[in-house]
């Protein structure tokens, strides 16, 4: 199983997170897999290049946050502080903090050049699903089992507030790249766009049949399939169909050119964007 893929702020490569505990990385263009990073001890959930690609975050099932280095594969460091299953992982925006999301229900800071805890954000009152930096770096948005979105202050560590409409768990949660509006992602099937100042619900988007895993404008779900949506009318451009299972992760290249997406049918596979069609399928994971 694929649960998390990423692209390097170049677009040259691809880091995937899965259930073999390791990390592959693969190059964009060929589809070939470049290396194997090994040092989890279980299920990989999330990734996420630096801001400059030299490095890779990776969240595990075995309550460790790690640091690596993408050129060696080499580990860096190793992050303990949160005492259950690490869901979510991302740098800041100038590379210099990490933010982790985990079942313990608690958003965790750290330094990235010291490994060290910087802070804990308390509020959630169950699993915090998706954690995301705005692209300034001073909030934080999270999305949590308790059916909420939470917006945070950097900081001060404090609670600026709290979305609610979500009728179920709240599984992803992005800020969009100009920082005012949030999207999220539900196990009530839709899709929401927020106002990430007032709070206020802009609009929800609807047309997956199950589960919505992972939004970025375009979104992935347990009915197999891509969807790609425009965020001004709120309509269903395209669905693109060929995961054999729930589609866990997908996101656009920095260039906004192909989208690249993680399954439980244990492949990734890469999608042109324009036109909206399959590029190629990258098989290697042992465990799906």
């Amino acid at each position: 199983m694929v649960f998390s893929v990423q692209f390097s702020p170049d677009g040259n490569r691809i880091a995937s997170g899965l259930f073999d505990n390791t990390i592959k990385l693969w190059d964009a263009s060929s589809g070939k897999l470049i290396q194997s990073l090994e040092g989890h001890s279980s299920y990989v959930y999330s990734v996420h290049f630096s801001p400059d690609g030299n490095r890779i975050v990776s969240g595990s099932d075995d309550k460790t946050i790690r640091l690596w280095d993408a050129s060696s594969g080499k580990l860096i460091q190793s992050l303990e502080g949160h005492s259950d299953k690490i869901w979510s992982v991302q740098f800041s925006p100038d590379g210099n903090k990490i933010v982790s999301g985990s079942s313990d229900k608690t958003i965790k800071l750290w330094d990235t050049s010291s490994g060290k805890l910087i802070q804990s954000l308390e509020g959630h009152s169950d699993t915090v699903w998706s954690v995301q930096f705005s692209p300034d770096g001073n909030r934080i948005v999270s999305g949590s089992y308790d059916n909420t979105i939470r917006l945070w202050d950097v900081s001060s560590g404090k609670l600026v507030q709290s979305l609610e409409g979500h009728s179920s768990h709240v599984s992803s949660v992005q800020f969009s790249p100009d920082g005012n509006k949030i999207v999220s992602g539900s196990f009530d099937n839709t899709i929401k766009l927020w106002n990430a100042s007032s709070g206020k619900l802009i609009q929800s988007l609807e047309g997956h049949l199950h589960v919505v895993d992972s939004v970025q404008i375009v979104s992935g779900s347990s009915d197999k399939t891509i969807k790609l949506w425009d965020t001004s009318s709120g309509k269903l451009i395209q669905s693109l169909e060929g995961h054999l299972d729930t589609v866990c992760s997908v996101q656009f290249s920095p260039d906004g050119n192909r989208i690249v997406s993680g399954s439980q049918d244990g492949t990734i596979r890469l999608w042109d964007a324009s036109p909206r069609k399959l590029i190629q399928s990258l098989e290697g994971h042992s465990d799906t």
